[in-house]
């Protein structure tokens, strides 16, 4: 019983973490602020 009790805990933690790791990150794709000249040409003068 003590084997089943540390393998659902260790796969308990193993499911939480990866749970947690990837709810990080960006959600949406980039948006360009509207005061910005960017792209341009290199070099620029």
């Amino acid at each position: 019983m003590r084997n089943f009790t540390h393998l659902l805990l260790v796969g308990l933690v193993a499911v939480s973490l990866s749970l947690s790791l990837s709810a990080c990150g960006k959600k949406g794709d980039p948006v360009i602020p509207g005061d910005t000249d960017y792209p341009r040409q290199y070099p620029s003068e």
